[in-house]
């Protein structure tokens, strides 16, 4: 029975995504935005079913088999793990040297200090302005903190925004997924101390985390390179990436430093230097494709994830604290980014276009790794559970209005300035 209705399960899956993918291509909308309405759409319909004591047959359970396989796959923690890498490595290998030394100081500072800057930010904000405590309001900020850009560059490659901003904001994301973390896990670890050392000790954990992944990350895409030059098999050289990406991860995660920064450093290395120099073409090729169906993969079951897990009506009995959270979310993403472009514009020729700020600001959107920290909240038992319900509602409510209006609004404003005919000069 049981491998039946796995079977099952993996063909309702597979159906979801081409089903998402065929609304996005005819409505023209994000392939995530498609997914996440998909997946509300199947949570209303279940528990309808379910609610009425009606019998809810295979499809039912099949669904609620991919649920309860999602709900062990964040609570265990590795989703962020089994997830996460593929999607920085696909997009990193993309990104060409000329483009990143471009912008690489913009997006390290967006990644580290924006990320610092927004936390603080809107803690004050919901903590002076909407009473919320002071505790709930800093882990909210921090859980909040990394941006999710993959529905972002899905508008860019289908309006042919210019490469640098395309870069720059692939390469926050990527990086500020891994600050997120770091950040989240030295609050979690300081509630309840008082110390004067906790900020110096927080401080080391923050640059030791980032170093190790960057040496680690470096380690591994060397030592994958030279392997390469001795292997041209297809099977082998997408092998050899796995056990790079993954290995590269494990090994960060192992010696207490950032596992998603080494993976960063593996594909940007694997793009520009082994791709080019130590892989054939039909072994490029292959790799190419497989890690595009792993990304894509990767971002379905992401995004299907948060539609199964938002709860409309909650969010619609909560709309003041959701819009009062998701109203210190922008706020404070804005009083990150046009201060720092404003800042690198000052010390330097004119950079970065205004323009651009407005799309950084918007280009903002939180996705699946929100969710994700917060599933590490609720299992840590460090907070009450009352504050977690708190905390929960206003992530959720969130990472909702970001993928559903949000995108829609960055959609028609970047349209707009980067339109297919009309591009921008990068």
């Amino acid at each position: 029975m049981l491998n039946s209705i796995v079977e099952i399960a993996l063909t309702v899956f597979v159906t979801l995504m081409l089903i998402a993918q065929l609304i996005a291509l005819r409505f023209r909308i994000p392939y995530t935005v498609a997914l996440v309405l998909i997946g509300i759409c199947i949570t209303a319909l279940s528990t309808a079913v379910l609610s009425n004591g009606s019998v809810s047959g295979t499809f039912f359970v099949s669904i609620q088999w991919i649920e309860s396989l999602y709900n062990q796959l964040v609570d265990s923690g590795l989703f962020v793990g089994l997830i996460v890498p593929p999607l920085i490595f696909e997009a990193m290998m993309h990104i060409r040297r000329d483009e990143l030394s471009a912008v690489i100081r913009q997006s390290l500072a967006l990644a580290t200090i924006g990320v610092l800057l927004s936390t603080a930010v809107a803690t004050v904000l919901l903590w002076k302005l909407a009473g919320i405590p002071l505790v709930d309001a800093l882990i909210f900020a921090a859980i909040i903190s990394p941006t999710d850009t993959i529905t972002v560059l899905q508008i860019f490659k289908r309006i042919k925004a210019p490469p640098r901003l395309s870069t720059m904001m692939d390469m926050e994301a990527a990086f500020n997924d891994a600050t997120a973390i770091v950040l989240f896990s030295i609050i979690l670890s300081s509630i309840g101390f008082t110390h004067s050392t906790v900020l110096l000790t927080g401080a080391a954990t923050f640059i030791y985390s980032f170093l190790g992944g960057g040496v680690i990350g470096i380690l591994v895409a060397y030592t994958a390179r030279y392997i390469h030059t001795r292997v041209d098999d297809k099977l082998a050289g997408i092998t050899l990436t796995i056990a790079a990406v993954y290995g590269a991860y494990v090994m960060a995660t192992g010696i207490g430093t950032s596992g998603l920064i080494a993976v960063a450093i593996v594909g940007l290395y694997f793009g520009n230097s082994t791709m080019k120099m130590a892989v054939s073409k039909r072994v490029k090729g292959a790799i190419l494709s497989f890690w595009e169906i792993a990304a894509f993969v990767g971002n379905t079951v992401a995004f299907l994830f948060i539609g199964f897990v938002a709860n409309l009506t909650l969010f619609f009995t909560a709309g003041t604290l959701v819009l009062i959270a998701f109203a210190a979310t922008i706020i404070a993403r804005a009083a990150t980014v046009y201060p720092i472009f404003a800042a690198f514009n000052y010390a330097g020729r004119k950079e970065i276009p205004l323009r651009w700020g407005n799309i950084a600001t918007l280009g903002g959107v939180r996705g699946a790794l929100s969710i994700a920290l917060l599933a590490t909240l609720a299992a840590s038992g460090v907070v009450a559970a009352t504050h977690v319900s708190t905390i929960a509602t206003m992530v959720l409510g969130v990472v909702f209005i970001s993928i559903m209006i949000q995108v829609p609004i960055l959609s028609r404003y970047a349209t707009k300035l980067f339109g297919m005919r009309h591009r921008v000069r990068d």
